[in-house]
């Protein structure tokens, strides 16, 4: 523990940093600031000074206020409570709807201009739903703490949370979510409500069972703890968004075309309800129940299959591996890809930037690791030609893009 530790300090909140966190400096030094709004005074309290290059600070009692501040949609996550004992996974929200898309989309710009020297215009578009992005989670995770009770963790840490509500969750899901009772010995509590409404909870380690989700007119089949996009509007937008930025004068639906983390087969099923049935299209997912689920999801299309597989092997097994009829097939292939948080990487970028597909659309729920593989692709000679970004996790700091990346 350094000597800054606990102290507090008066700073002016100068922009803002990925993580849902402000900056600010303190004789030339960058602290990450919680709970605060770029062009704030506050007061904040040192919680980690162990870095060279940078400390840690919470947001104590704001001295002078953003005209964007408003009281927090969760009280519970209030500026008001301590520090330690504030909710986690709302850390916007005490920042004005508008705003907070303003700032995802200063984080999404600069991360593309800094990482891949790429200028953007993009926007981030609101969904359906509140108006104050509250109402729109049919999953969450709920932990035990060793009394059994159930809560949210504190904002970065392991620490549960007695809470009385949960604003951001749908009413079918806040309703069902059982705060006043134990859980003695679990670890965590699941609540989901599926698109054919009701609310379902997962206890611990229970047997998964079969659930369907609907979109638009299109059913999947998938297990009640497999993911699925979480805001009740995500799975539509991001269907409408990817059909939308594949370039029908680059689409070939006799290629290889890959829909690659591809879970239960949600983006290949947009792609081939875009372009017909006889699209030839390869989901690949490394989680073995998603993957059966794909399989029978995508049985519309004879072209399409599901193959269980960890994407950065199966991509370079192909690019190693491909006879020159498969190259053929793969150069004027269409490649979606979504990502976990953690990116593509520079590995899985170069294996496909390898097999030269005519054109990747990437879904990012991670704007700089996004960025950075932007600029990875960029080194194989691919431009990134369209973008649009989404507020698919109001009130928090996420933000989902879709970009769609072409040779140059």
């Amino acid at each position: 523990m350094g000597e800054m530790q606990g102290r507090q300090l008066e700073l002016e909140v100068t922009n803002v940093a990925h993580g849902g966190i402000s900056v600010a400096r303190h004789d030339g030094r960058v602290i990450f600031v919680s709970d605060a709004i770029p062009g704030e005074k506050v007061l904040a309290e040192i919680t980690e000074d162990s870095k060279k290059s940078f400390w840690r600070a919470d947001t104590v009692r704001v001295i002078e206020p953003s005209q964007h501040r408003q009281e927090h949609v969760w009280s519970a996550a209030s500026v008001d409570r301590a520090p330690a004992d504030r909710a986690g996974g709302a850390e916007f929200g005490h920042i004005e709807i508008g705003h907070q898309r303003e700032l995802k989309r200063q984080v999404l710009a600069d991360s593309l201009k800094r990482m891949a020297g790429v200028e953007s215009d993009v926007v981030v578009e609101a969904l359906p739903g509140n108006a104050d992005g509250t109402g729109w989670r049919t999953r969450l995770r709920l932990h035990v703490d060793e009394t059994g009770r159930p809560g949210p963790y504190a904002a970065r840490s392991h620490r549960v949370i007695a809470v009385e509500d949960l604003p951001l969750a749908t009413p079918v899901v806040a309703a069902a979510a059982p705060l006043n009772d134990r859980f003695v010995g679990e670890e965590a509590i699941e609540v989901l409500e599926t698109s054919g409404g009701g609310a379902r909870l997962i206890i611990g380690r229970q047997k998964p069972i079969t659930i369907r989700e609907t979109v638009g007119e299109r059913e999947f089949q998938l297990n009640d703890g497999g993911f699925w996009q979480v805001h009740r509007h995500a799975a539509s937008t991001l269907t409408e968004a990817v059909q939308n930025a594949v370039n029908p004068e680059l689409f070939d639906p006799k290629a290889d075309n890959l829909d690659l983390y591809g879970g239960v087969g949600l983006l290949a099923a947009a792609v081939g309800d875009r372009f017909g049935r006889g699209v030839r299209i390869t989901s690949v997912e490394s989680d073995t129940a998603a993957t059966e689920h794909a399989g029978a999801n995508l049985s519309d299309w004879i072209g399409a299959s599901a193959v269980t597989a960890r994407v950065e092997r199966y991509v370079a097994k192909l690019a190693a591996s491909a006879s020159p009829t498969e190259r053929a097939r793969l150069r004027s292939a269409t490649v979606v890809l979504d990502p976990p948080r953690a990116g593509a990487g520079r590995q899985v970028v170069a294996a496909l930037a390898a097999l030269e597909p005519a054109q990747l659309v990437y879904v990012a729920c991670d704007p700089v690791a996004f960025a950075r593989d932007v600029g990875f692709f960029a080194e194989h000679g691919y431009t990134l030609t369209g973008l649009r970004a989404f507020d698919l996790f109001p009130n928090t700091h996420h933000v989902e893009a879709v970009g769609t990346l072409t040779r140059a």
